[in-house]
C-alpha cells in the first residue's frame, strides 16, 4: 500500500490502531504525501531517524511511550517538521503541553484527512474561536485534574494513584474510559 517511489512530502503516521492508519495513510497518498506508518513510539523514531518526515501526525495514547515523547523528539530533531497530534483521550494539559513540546496542533478523534491537512497549515490561532457555551462537566473536570496529575508524574500511573489518593488499579480503569467532551 505505502510506495516508497511516491512524491511529495514525507508524512509521518503513527498510531496503534492499524486499521485506522490504513484508511488515514490512503487518504493522505490521495492528497500528495508520502506517507510512512508506526504503530509506537520506537519504532516511527526509527522511520524518522532514517528519514526526516516534513509532516507527522501523531497519536497521544498508544502502548509503550506517549505520542508526547514522539513529538519531543521530532520536534526537537531540528528538522522542519510540522507535528499534529491526534487523539481520542483528549483534555487541556495533554494539548497544552502538545503545543509547548512543539505540535502544530492538536485534533480529537474521530478527524478526516481534509481536517489534517488544514491543520498542518494552521500557524497562527483563530481569535474567532467562540468559547464552550456551558461549563465543564465534574466528569470532564475529575478528568482534567487527573490528566494533570499523571502529567506531573511524568506518566508514572503508581505514583499518580498515590497522589491523587486512589488505588493503581482504579486509576488504570478510568484512564480505559473515554472522557465525556463536556
Amino acid at each position: 500500500m505505502i510506495s516508497d517511489a511516491l512524491p511529495g512530502p514525507r508524512l509521518l503516521l503513527v498510531d496503534d490502531d492499524e486499521t485506522f492508519c490504513g484508511v488515514l495513510g490512503e487518504a493522505l497518498e490521495k492528497r500528495g504525501f508520502a506517507v510512512r506508518i508506526a504503530h509506537n513510539v520506537p519504532d516511527a523514531r526509527r522511520l524518522a531517524e532514517a528519514e526526516a518526515p516534513h509532516y507527522a501526525v501523531v497519536d497521544l495514547r498508544m502502548p509503550g511511550p506517549s505520542g508526547l515523547e514522539l513529538v519531543s523528539a521530532l520536534c526537537q530533531a531540528g528538522g522542519a517538521a510540522k507535528v499534529v497530534v491526534l487523539t481520542g483521550y483528549a483534555s487541556i494539559t495533554t494539548a497544552v503541553e502538545a503545543i509547548k513540546l512543539g505540535a502544530t496542533h492538536y485534533l480529537t478523534k474521530p478527524t478526516d484527512a481534509d481536517e489534517i491537512v488544514a491543520a498542518f497549515d494552521r500557524d497562527e490561532g483563530d481569535p474567532q474561536v467562540n468559547p464552550a457555551p456551558r461549563p465543564i462537566s465534574v466528569d470532564r473536570l475529575k478528568w482534567e485534574h487527573i490528566q494533570r496529575v499523571l502529567t506531573e508524574c511524568a506518566g508514572n500511573v503508581s505514583s499518580a494513584a498515590r497522589r491523587l489518593g486512589m488505588h493503581r488499579r482504579t486509576l488504570q480503569r478510568k484512564l480505559n474510559k473515554r472522557p465525556s467532551l463536556m
